[in-house]
């Protein structure tokens, strides 16, 4: 029976699979969304129990039944073919909206609840009943008490053990163990039957034993009973040949090959089946018939019919079984026969057909098939509709591809009668059946190998006859995405790091996931790995790391992967990182192609150790520029891939250049040509201008279009021009191969309005912005009047005038001119010009006491036009300017004389001069003013009763009666010592104090000076040399280092000022002075050999007691104060004097003798000035000895040394 059951719904299935393409029903849409929930529907039945419903008493019984329909149906229950009143049942509870029913046991018997049960399911449109559900509560009985007698078998025969255990709900299951709770174990000579009886084919003396049990477990209960013990105190089989070979796809062997199976069972499976057992001693035969019988499957149950009025359907009702089942059909639950005679209905057999069926006859059909082995029963609606179609597909639905991969675009639609289904391609194109595009039963439209061209707008039109309805969906078709450069086999010495590029190209839209994987896990936790946009970076490598490393990259559509593996080594000595530029990238490839752009990709190339920081992209245009390249964009090192937006008209070819810290890779090879087609111009000429250059024209000028921008050949200029204000039409003419167009007659300087459109073979350009531009302008016609002259001051006058009206300008108005000139003098005209449209202007920089001559102009571009009617205004007098010259003459030891010129500008009539002059001391303070005024006929002056050897500051200024004008100064010394070169009239000051003092770098000069000369030299010669003075330059200071002296030398030193410009030179007096005889010199170098002595002596004791010192180090730490740098006072220049004694210097030490050695050579000074002869008759000169004494470095040891001598570090003026 279970078999036979088994046997019919595997081929209810099969059958089932092969008739649902044959017809195919339309389901009424109830879902909200697509706006058709008020379409009326019958009930159908959507979830129910089994047939066979076996409860466990200890929990719910819960009964399911759940339907749909419009309105939503209401739900009755029948049990045992009577009415199931739920409500008057407390224990019994049907869930709101549904016929579920929940029956609550607890405390009650379950037996009361156990019968036939069916729901029914109703509303205004008809009737679903469910099938028959049988509920039955689960037993687990006991054992039978039985007694078991042991059993004593002879070797080698066969022995069943049987199990008889009690008929349980659902029926148990068995299995046999021992005392101990071991399975025992089972082969192909012991086995266990269906029925759970223990067979043992052939018995061996190891059977032996007194506690083969056998127990049943009852799954409902969860409870295992157990048979009493069967003592045995001491068979092979197989099945053999059959009567006839069965399919070995049906065929299948159990429980060591003691029981056959056959599945998918079938009529022709009925009939003798032989098994034969064979061992050493025989074989034994044993035959089973087979009956085949089939409780009722579906061959084809009927579907829910949606009609239109006037239309006619089926409803069929095929089932199988064996013997035939019988088909009863029913009508809203009630038996067909019963029910109210509809005469468009026909019954025949297994088929109902329903014929010019009309509004409201709709209903539920019940079709009832049984045998005695069991029944079928199946809802089918029909349902009377007239309904337009609706497509309940959402509208402007998005769907996305790869390139290369199907597309489904669906167009889900309800409607009574069936719409019929179009599709349409960016609203123009019909879609038909046919390559690549099918249109299916359900209206959904295959693509079945999408390309890019195929990504656009889809309409997908409903039609019947009750109206039309659209939908609009997209399609895009995306770039596949790939993985350019994949990661490569990396053999990496522990400790060091590793980099796995995986650099990958996608479709630009879609958003990518890069995931890495090792030996396809997840990486491991560790911040050692680092994941970045395109590689996997793993530091200080350990053996554990070593594997194979997948790259996955991931988008909403596709994906793609690639490994490579890691072999860790050894470390070895690291070789120096060389750093190079990239090589230039591979594998240049144009994709998504279109008018105006293209997608280029590339291969990067090695990056050489330093990173790739960016990608240059440039382009060849082989029509217009041919071996040109040209740059086109940049993009990051990390990418790939570039979007490209090209012109029209052009032949591209494409390079890319890599770019690291090194520089540029070389370019790499060019992509193939790619060709844009031509177009009308996408930008008219820019900078275009409208100026007249001439009276009566207009030239048009612009900046013609490149080759590249021009878009198309047969570039023109179409050039349109009309005067501005003026209702006209535009002049329009078209040239070539110009940047100009020059347009004749047009009236002088009138504005104009002005265009330029480009155009080719292939239309025009945009339209053109609109410039204004003038006709060319003229001289201007009219001067200006009412020319009128306010004198504000001596200097200053304003000047106001009519302007001349626009017309008479007859050009651009630029501004007006000014022109005045003195009447009394011979010099140019001063021109002044005020911008702009002006009527008053200013009149600066007038000269006092004038008459002035003035005219007014006005300007436009071409020039300037008539003047106006002469004007003449004088200027009042002012105060004069500076005197010409101020001179100082005649210089005596307590008189100067002055003499003056008069003012070069008078600026009226002079009244006089006033003179002022005060004196100032060598620390420039300034003394007492005394003050002088002179007639306008008194140029010279000779003031007496001055300071001799002093320094006088005159002030000169000239009067008028307006008052005094500027001043002029000069200084100037009354004389003390003061030389006069044979050729020069000026005065001589002489130095004041000159000292020296020493330093550890040489010695140092300071003086005092009360002249005017900025720049001084200090010179120097070796004493009774007859080489030139050494000379160096002091800019502005009054003291000086010189360096390099030779030690043991004596000098001879002076001071010279001298101005570059000037001949005239001042010189301080040298003197030698010979400080080596002096008594603290002497001191002080017998202390210092007394030091030294001492050192040799510690120096020679340490040395013989095998020790090392180190002298220059301890010399260094205790330096003696007595071999310090000099002080100033030590050796400083005595002061100058102009008597004939033999004073002690100023601030220096007596010689020992008490004498001054004088030089009594006279110094030449041709080399400063520029008299040539100069010389001085007075001794003024000083010496400086710098001496010191030279001694040899003495080594004496293998690390140690001497320091230098103190005597060789001292430098100093003997």
């Amino acid at each position: 029976m279970d078999r036979t059951r088994k046997w019919a719904s595997g081929l209810g299935v099969v059958l089932f699979i092969v008739l649902r393409q044959l017809t195919l029903a339309l389901e009424v849409p109830l879902d909200r969304k697509y706006g058709s929930f008020q379409l009326p529907q019958p009930p159908t039945i959507t979830l129910q129990s089994p047939k066979d419903y076996i409860f466990d008493p200890r929990e719910n019984i819960v009964i399911h039944c759940e339907a749909k329909g419009k309105p939503h149906p209401s739900f009755s229950w029948t049990r045992n073919g009577t009415h199931f009143d739920v409500e008057k049942d407390s224990k019994v509870l049907m869930k709101p909206g549904s016929g579920t029913l929940v029956i609550d046991i607890s405390g009650e018997k379950a037996e009361a609840y156990e019968g036939t049960y069916q729901c029914t399911a109703h509303n205004d449109h008809g009737t679903a009943v469910s099938n028959n559900i049988v509920i039955r509560q689960s037993r687990s009985p006991l054992w039978s008490k039985e007694r078991n007698e042991a059993i004593v078998v002879q070797k080698g025969i066969s022995l069943v053990l049987q199990c008889r255990p009690p008929a349980g709900l659902p029926p148990p299951v068995i299995f046999w163990m021992d005392n101990n709770f071991q399975r025992l174990p089972l082969d192909k000579r012991v086995s266990q039957a269906l029925n759970g009886d223990l067979y043992f084919s052939n018995i061996l003396p190891e059977d032996t034993r007194s506690d083969y049990i056998c127990y049943a477990r009852f799954p409902h209960t969860q409870t295992i009973q157990q048979k009493q013990p069967i003592s045995v105190t001491v068979l092979e089989m197989c099945f053999g040949e059959m009567i006839r070979e069965l399919p070995t796809s049906r065929l299948s062997y159990q429980n060591f090959k003691k029981t056959l199976k056959i599945s998918e069972v079938n009529e022709g499976d009925a009939g003798d089946y032989r098994c034969t057992a064979t061992n050493s001693l025989g074989t034994a035969h044993h035959v089973i018939k087979v009956t085949v019988k089939a409780a009722p499957f579906w061959v084809s149950a009927p579907r829910n019919l949606i009609l239109a009025p006037n239309e006619t359907g089926i409803l069929t009702c095929r089932v199988g079984g064996v013997p035939k089942p019988k088909i009863n059909w029913f009508v809203n639950g009630v038996p067909i026969e019963n029910a109210p005679e509809d005469h468009s209905r026909k019954v025949d057999d297994d088929t109902v057909i329903l014929s010019n069926v009309q509004s409201g006859s709709s209903a539920v059909y019940q079709c009832n098939a049984s045998n005695e082995f069991g029944y079928l029963i199946a809802n089918a609606f029909v349902n009377v509709l007239a309904e337009p179609p609706r497509v309940l597909t959402p509208p402007n639905r998005v769907y996305q591809v790869i390139t290369n991969s199907p597309a489904l675009l669906h167009c889900a639609s309800f409607g009574s009668p069936i719409p019929t289904i179009t599709w349409f391609k960016d609203s123009q194109t019909s879609i038909k059946n046919g390559d690549p595009y099918v249109i299916h039963e359900n209206g959904t439209l295959e693509i079945h190998v999408a390309q890019p061209l195929n990504s656009g707008k889809y309409t997908c039109i409903a039609t019947n006859n009750l109206g039309i309805k659209e939908n609009h969906v997209y399609l895009e078709v995306k770039e596949p995405t790939r993985i350019l450069k994949q990661p490569e086999y990396k053999v990496v010495q522990r400790g060091m790091s590793a980099v796995f590029e995986c650099k990958v190209k996608h479709d630009p839209t879609l958003i990518p996931t890069m995931t890495w994987l090792k030996d396809n896990g997840e990486l491991p936790d560790d911040e050692r790995f680092e994941v970045d946009t395109d590689s996997l970076i793993i530091k200080d490598i350990t053996d554990e790391d070593e594997g194979t490393y997948t790259c996955i990259m991931n988008t909403t559509l596709d994906q793609d992967s690639a490994s490579a593996m890691l072999t860790v080594v050894e470390a070895t000595p690291t070789p120096a990182i060389v750093y190079e530029k990239p090589d230039p990238p591979t594998d240049l490839e144009l994709t998504d192609q279109t008018e105006r752009s293209v997608q280029l990709t590339w291969i990067p190339g090695d990056e050489h150790n330093s990173p790739t920081q960016t990608f240059l992209i440039q382009y060849e245009d082989l029509l217009h520029q041919p071996g040109v390249w040209v740059n086109l964009t940049e993009v990051a090192g990390t990418s790939t891939t570039a979007q490209l937006n090209l012109s029209p008209y052009v032949y591209y070819s494409f390079r890319v250049l890599a770019l690291n810290q090194v520089g540029y890779s070389d370019p790499s090879q060019p992509s193939r040509q790619y060709r844009t087609n031509p177009a009308a111009p996408d930008e008219n000429p820019s900078d275009v201008q409208g100026e007249g250059i001439e009276p009566g024209n207009l030239v048009i000028s612009w900046t013609p279009l490149t080759g590249f921008q021009s878009n198309g050949p047969g570039l023109e200029y179409r050039v349109q021009w009309r005067q501005k204000d003026v209702d006209e039409d535009w002049s329009s003419k078209t040239v070539a191969n110009v940047s100009q167009f020059v347009v004749s007659g047009t009236p002088t300087y009138v504005l104009y309005e002005i265009k330029v459109q480009a155009l080719n073979d292939y239309g025009n350009g945009p339209e053109p912005e609109v410039v204004i531009g003038y006709s060319g302008e003229d001289l201007p016609l009219s001067a200006p009047d009412s020319v009128q002259i306010m004198v504000h001051n001596s200097t200053l006058a304003e000047v106001h005038w009519e302007p001349v009206a626009a017309p008479s300008v007859r050009g651009k108005l630029q501004g007006y001119k000014r022109t005045s000139c003195k009447e009394d003098a011979e010099q140019q005209d001063q021109v002044l010009t005020f911008s702009g449209n002006r009527s008053e202007g200013r009149l600066p920089g007038l000269q006092p006491y004038s008459l002035y001559n003035l005219y007014v102009k006005v300007l436009n571009s071409k020039g300037e036009g008539p003047a106006s009617p002469s004007k003449t205004f004088e200027t009042p007098e002012g105060v004069p300017g500076p005197p010409s010259f101020l001179n100082v003459l005649n210089p005596s030891l307590d008189a100067l004389s002055l003499e003056w010129g008069p003012p070069v500008n008078n600026n009226g009539r002079l009244a006089g001069y006033t003179l002022k002059y005060q004196p100032v001391n060598s620390t420039s303070e300034l003394g007492p003013i005394k003050v002088m005024t002179f007639l306008a006929n008194e140029t010279t002056i000779t003031l007496g009763n001055l300071n001799s050897s002093m320094l006088y500051k005159f002030y000169l200024s000239a009067k008028t009666i307006k008052g005094s004008g500027p001043t002029i100064t000069e200084e100037a010394f009354t004389c003390l010592h003061v030389i006069y070169p044979s050729d020069v009239g000026h005065r001589w000051p002489a130095f004041g104090t000159v000292n020296t003092s020493l330093s550890g770098d040489g010695a140092v000069i300071r003086w005092e000076y009360f002249g005017h000369h900025k720049t001084f030299y200090v010179e120097y010669i070796v004493e009774n040399s007859k080489e030139d003075w050494k000379k160096e330059l002091v800019n502005g200071s009054h003291s000086h280092m010189i360096k390099g002296l030779k030690p043991g030398t004596s000098y001879r030193v002076r001071v010279v000022a001298r101005d570059p410009a000037v001949p005239t030179v001042h010189t301080a007096p040298s003197r030698q002075v010979d400080i080596a005889t002096q008594g603290w010199f002497i001191g002080l170098m017998c202390a210092i050999a007394l030091l030294i002595l001492v050192l040799l002596i510690v120096c020679f004791i340490k040395r013989n007691k095998g020790g090392k010192y180190p002298v220059k180090e301890k010399e260094d730490a205790h330096q003696d104060p007595e071999i310090q740098p000099m002080k100033e006072d030590d050796g400083t220049f005595g002061e100058y004097s102009d008597t004939e004694d033999h004073k002690p210097l100023k601030g220096s030490r007596t010689p020992s003798n008490g004498t001054v050695r004088r030089d009594e050579s006279d110094d030449s000074l041709v080399d400063y000035g520029e008299g040539g002869d100069g010389q001085f008759n007075e001794d003024g000169s000083f010496i400086g000895q710098y001496s010191g004494k030279k001694e040899k470095d003495t080594h004496e040891g293998n690390e140690s040394s001497e320091a230098p001598s103190p005597v060789n570090a001292m430098n100093s003026f003997v």
